[in-house]
């Protein structure tokens, strides 16, 4: 069969496409697992509109405002959910019974109370990692995918980050990251950060916790330190988000093989996707995109120049508001 491959786009921060207005969720609740988590999920947007559903980074991250906005809510039927132990879910900051493959049973989980047949899935991040994965094992649910700052879990990209190569561009972010950490273990420092993140004592994990997020909220943006969030800097959410997402990294994403994601990608070779990638994202190289793209030549691909790895750069910003508005006529 003769597939069509859309171009790739490489734009700039110029006439920029801002963000939609806000609008307050029409629906909220706490959705059960039938385990020890519930999940917080809310509705926003057009009750009759087309169904979509938002994931969050991390893992550990949680739903805010800002992420609702790329979609126009006058037509779009919006589905948001904070991941176990994550945000407003509960109980906050649990590892148990927290991985990939039962954060893709929410997602069906959600969906199914929802009354949703198939939807469009949105995520950056860690939720591309994740949007890719419930692709993968639920095509016939997904509409389109609309991915940003793509993240396939692979050891190289966590070496990347959190050993060798992230480090030589933010030395300075860098140092602060190891100061916490013994010289001795600096060799491995995915284990030493998770030896401290799951200690029963909370103020070691306070500690490594504050460390671990300020390093990623240091690297986010090409403005540097400077552009970090302020939840960042909140001591209950860097927990949450640094224990989950140094409980999934330490264990490979529960992928059964490093790879997994591009290994299956056949699977999503039918589903219409939007790729919107910031040149210069040091959390999430440029590189995974492209793979991805390789792999996936049927998606649309948006390099964006002068941005980084944050939602909130303009250029990303323009490009992900474009996709969106791109998927409303499938």
């Amino acid at each position: 069969m003769e597939r069509n491959t859309p171009p790739l786009t490489v734009s700039s921060s110029g006439n920029r496409r801002g963000l939609f207005a806000d609008n307050e969720p029409y629906a909220h609740g706490w959705l059960p697992t039938g385990g020890p988590h519930e999940i917080f999920y809310e509705e926003c947007g057009n009750p009759d509109g087309k169904p979509c559903v938002i994931l969050h980074g991390g893992p550990g991250g949680a739903v805010n405002p800002t992420m609702r906005r790329f979609f126009n809510p006058a037509k779009w039927r919006m589905a948001l959910f904070d991941q176990r132990g994550c945000g407003k879910s509960r109980p906050n900051a649990s590892l148990d019974d927290n991985t990939t493959w039962s954060l893709i049973e929410d997602l069906e989980r959600l969906r199914v109370h929802l009354g949703v047949e198939k939807w469009t899935v949105f995520g950056g991040s860690w939720g591309s990692t994740l949007a890719l994965a419930y692709a993968i094992k639920h095509p016939e649910r997904v509409e389109a995918l609309v991915l940003r700052g793509i993240f396939l879990l692979t050891q190289r990209e966590l070496r990347w980050f959190y050993q060798d190569g992230a480090s030589m561009l933010f030395p300075d972010a860098w140092a602060r990251f190891c100061a916490p950490i013994p010289l001795a273990e600096r060799g491995d420092m995915m284990s030493a950060y998770h030896k401290r993140l799951t200690h029963p004592d909370r103020r070691v994990q306070a500690e490594a916790a504050q460390a671990w997020s300020q390093w990623e909220g240091d690297t986010i943006s090409i403005r540097g330190p400077e552009a970090r969030p302020s939840k960042f800097n909140e001591i209950d959410f860097a927990i949450a988000f640094a224990r989950i997402e140094c409980h999934f990294f330490a264990n490979g994403g529960f992928f059964t093989e490093d790879g997994w994601i591009l290994n299956n990608i056949d699977k999503i070779r039918g589903i219409p996707g939007w790729i919107v990638q910031g040149r210069f994202d040091v959390v999430t190289p440029m590189d995974s995109a492209w793979s991805l793209k390789n792999a996936w030549p049927e998606a649309n691909f948006d390099i964006v120049w002068d941005a980084g790895h944050a939602s909130t750069e303009p250029g990303i910003v323009d490009g992900l508001v474009r996709a969106t508005e791109a998927a409303l006529r499938l």
